[in-house]
């Protein structure tokens, strides 16, 4: 990916973005106002609508208070989140996802990332017979009745690896796969890192490598996100 000047609206980056290849991760400062986000979220991506987005393409994660009963809508609560793939129900999920802190909570609210990379080394290294079952096909099944059918660790059609997952109740998984899932829990938390976000920070990710997470919050926490795909197709290399 091509280099974005270290300047965007007041935006620094503490690093440089065409590092995402390497890290599949860079760390956002600067970002104070919705503009500044979604202007950053331009530059970097062919922004993808979601279903809670607005006009802009931008979703306001917040607790909305009309969201709690809802299937697959807890990031809109103040609940906790489980770590998870955006848009995990769909064929090919957006490749890149970008989160930016606005407001942050009275309490709690951290990010939690893990890298899937780290996680299928580790379950390779120490539990194969699990990686197996989470690889193998029509393992898991994402979302509603028009899901996704495939597996929580499987290989893009560009051949680079992936990982997909989700804990809600939009996730069936395979008989062979359940009783490997206490193992996955285990290891996905080994490899957790907590982000304390301040308004203007955040993180730009690869949603196909990358999972996060929220703990949950009091307060009027407010962040903005936005999915979508490269605009350098060097990103996939």
């Amino acid at each position: 990916m091509s280099p974005v000047p270290a300047q965007v609206d007041s935006a620094v980056l503490p690093v440089p973005v065409d590092r995402l290849p390497a890290t599949g991760l860079v760390h956002l400062d600067g970002l104070t106002t919705r503009r500044s986000s979604f202007e950053f979220a331009s530059r970097v991506m062919r922004i993808v609508p979601h279903p809670d987005s607005d006009a802009d393409g931008l979703t306001v994660i917040r607790n909305t208070g009309r969201h709690a009963d809802q299937a697959g809508c807890t990031g809109l609560t103040s609940a906790e989140v489980l770590p998870h793939t955006e848009r995990a129900g769909v064929p090919t999920p957006p490749r890149l996802m970008m989160l930016v802190c606005h407001r942050p909570a009275t309490r709690g609210g951290e990010c939690l990332l893990a890298d899937g990379r780290a996680i299928r080394d580790d379950l390779a290294a120490h539990h194969p017979d699990a990686l197996a079952a989470l690889s193998a096909p029509r393992s898991a099944y994402f979302g509603g009745a028009d899901g996704h059918l495939g597996a929580v660790f499987g290989t893009r059609p560009d051949g680079r690896p992936e990982m997909r997952l989700r804990w809600d109740s939009l996730v069936r998984f395979s008989p062979l796969a359940q009783p490997y899932l206490p193992v996955l829990r285990a290891v996905i938390a080994r490899h957790q890192q907590v982000r304390r976000l301040r308004p203007g920070q955040g993180y730009l990710l690869d949603n196909t490598r990358w999972l996060h997470a929220r703990a949950a919050f009091d307060g009027p926490r407010v962040c903005y996100r936005a999915l979508g795909e490269p605009k350098d197709t060097s990103q996939d290399r």
